[in-house]
């Protein structure tokens, strides 16, 4: 194939743009999919992302117009996923900017912006929505014409909906994003060889599919090939194009993108960002892009018919396609063994388990989000994920921080400020940008899972939007908030709580608690204890057998009172006996808050 009839160019935008949809329009007007096979959504394969109406994994699909080959990589908006981005901007030339005309420019739309810059893309911009005639487009145009230093003719008005300018942004894509033969030659892939992985998944029948970039020389079909991070060598089953199902070809050659059939059915070996190359051949490896690190960790238990391996299995599976995912052995005596499972928020979480239910049917239950500490007890220095290993009264504790761009009208500034009475958020800087304001805030990272996203969303009538990246680390005033249940510690509702929320956090589980527990046959003291001392606590009474009154039963009193004497001395036996069970249902419900 002639590198210089290749483009290799990625959509990016902040969440509900319309990139789905713009590539919807670009594989009709490209004949990718025939117009009677055709549904809203088309690269979006999984049924979450249809219910959701957002894009969770890129997708890539080669097309072919006016003699060009145009190989796509449609991605994901939400910060969660932004390493998602990070992947694909490694494997293109290029990226069309995709701006909602409805809300003008957001977030996520300059932190890609930003990433797009950083891996040296040609970027094309587009304003969407234009169907619905917006009274205040050229104003997004003109905003986003001075983001990118461009003159405002330049930026393309497009309806992804009606397919209105879609084809024009496809030829300014043929005549912008440089070929990778110009990208060769210009230096930028010096004397690379072989190919970048930027993705895989498993199949039953081929092993694991790895999605590739090919950067030098060629991939054959049952050629013997070799990852360069390990030295493992294997013969492939079947090199292919996305077109967008998998469509088998002989080989696939410098600049284009494709699959490779491994044949391999053990995940640990293929890693995302590493470099394939024939056996024998020299190179080095790529430089890929940064590796992501999880800032969330959520422990998942088996439930009930699931077994810990099948959930170990199903997660080894996921993180193929899922590099973010981290998972370590975790156990509890209440829960039993465990994984305790990394995240890139809390979007990324809930996504994970639902496709663990969905795609594997298992069923688990999930501790509560926690985040990693460094710890300084005495002259012990130590990183500390699990919140029942947090010591009593560590001498220093230091909390990951991150940092924040808030971008929302003028009108909700007062209202964004606010915010401060309820997160620790410190505001740094306010920046004008258009119509707009950028919020520059710096904040904890344990407060961006205490909803929040929702908050702020509440506070802007939805307008407000926001991208975060880590930003260092700040001594944490933060304790240890232990659950128990007659008298037994709950490790699974164990938390790292802000020392100023405490009281509150203690009170409002051992109420939740007391409502959502059964009664048994022995009263169940329900306490909330941090740094040695009791904060808050709740009582469930013991189940009452009505004896009957006197007077209406027979017997006298004292043949009563031995009775209840003798259930008395029953109850205090069973609740010596007795070994705390919390129903998993209970643990759902609790847990859900």
């Amino acid at each position: 194939m002639d590198m210089n009839k290749i483009r290799n160019f990625v959509i990016i935008a902040h969440i509900d743009s319309g990139k789905s949809t713009l590539a919807d329009r670009l594989l009709e007007i490209t004949g990718t999919v025939d117009a009677r096979h055709m549904v809203p959504q088309y690269l979006d394969k999984m049924d979450l992302e249809r219910e959701r109406g957002i894009t969770i994994k890129m997708a890539p699909v080669r097309m072919s117009y006016k003699g060009y080959v145009l190989n796509l990589i449609d991605t994901p908006g939400h910060s969660d996923f932004s390493y998602e981005v990070s992947r694909a901007l490694a494997a293109v030339e290029g990226a069309v900017l995709l701006i909602d005309g409805t809300k003008g420019i957001q977030a996520q739309t300059l932190s890609n912006l930003r990433a797009a810059r950083k891996s040296g893309l040609r970027i094309i911009g587009a304003v969407n929505k234009i169907d619905l005639n917006l009274p205040y487009l050229e104003k997004t145009v003109k905003s986003a014409a001075e983001l990118l230093d461009i003159k405002e003719s330049d930026i393309f008005r497009i309806s992804a909906k009606t397919g209105e300018g879609v084809e024009k942004l496809l030829e300014a894509v043929i005549e912008n994003v440089p070929s990778p033969m110009r990208s060769h030659e210009n230096g930028d892939d010096g004397d690379k060889n072989g190919a970048l992985i930027f993705d895989s998944i498993y199949d039953d029948h081929k092993g694991i599919l790895a999605f590739v970039r090919v950067f030098g020389g060629e991939l054959k079909g049952g050629g013997e090939m070799m990852f360069l991070s390990n030295g493992s060598k294997y013969k492939s089953k079947e090199v292919g194009y996305f077109m967008p199902e998998f469509k088998v070809v002989p080989v696939i050659s410098a600049g284009e993108i494709g699959y490779i059939a491994t044949g391999l059915k053990e995940p640990s070996v293929v890693k995302i960002g590493d470099t394939i190359t024939s056996a024998g051949v020299r190179t080095e490896a790529m430089p890929g892009y940064r590796e992501p690190a999880p800032v969330v960790f959520i422990s998942f238990y088996p439930d009930g018919v699931t077994k810990f391996e099948d959930l170990k299995k199903s997660l080894e599976r996921l993180r193929l396609n899922d590099s973010a995912l981290s998972f370590e052995p975790d156990a509890n005596e209440a829960l039993g063994r465990g994984l305790k499972v990394g995240f890139l928020g809390q979007l990324h979480f809930e996504i994970t388990a639902s496709r663990l239910q969905r795609e594997f049917s298992l069923e688990f239950l999930t501790s509560f989000p926690s985040i990693a500490y460094r710890v300084l007890e005495g002259k012990s220095e130590k990183i500390i994920k699990q919140p029942q290993d947090f010591p009593e009264k560590p001498d220093r504790a230091w909390q990951p921080m991150i940092r924040l761009e808030i971008l929302a009208p003028q009108k909700y500034l007062s209202d964004i400020l606010n915010l401060k009475t309820v997160f620790d958020l410190n505001v740094l800087e306010i920046k004008n940008i258009g119509d707009n304001l950028i919020v520059i805030a710096r904040m904890p990272l344990s407060e961006l899972i205490r909803d929040f996203d929702d908050q702020l969303k509440s506070v802007s009538a939805g307008y407000a939007s926001f991208s975060y990246e880590l930003d260092g680390e700040e001594e944490a005033d933060v304790e240890k908030l232990e659950i128990l249940v007659v008298n037994e510690i709950i490790p699974a509702l164990t938390r790292i709580v802000s020392r100023k929320d405490l009281e509150r956090e203690g009170r409002a589980t051992v109420e939740r608690l007391k409502e959502l527990l059964p009664k048994e046959q022995w009263t169940q003291p329900i306490q909330a204890k941090s740094m040695g001392r009791i904060i808050a606590r709740e009582t469930i009474p013991a189940m009452k057998k009505l004896l009957g009154s006197f007077g209406k039963t027979g017997g006298d009193r004292t043949r009563k009172m031995k009775l209840w004497k003798k259930q008395k001395r029953g109850k205090e036996k069973l609740k010596e006996m007795a070994k705390v069970r919390i129903p998993p249902e209970t643990f759902r419900e609790i847990l859900k808050k």
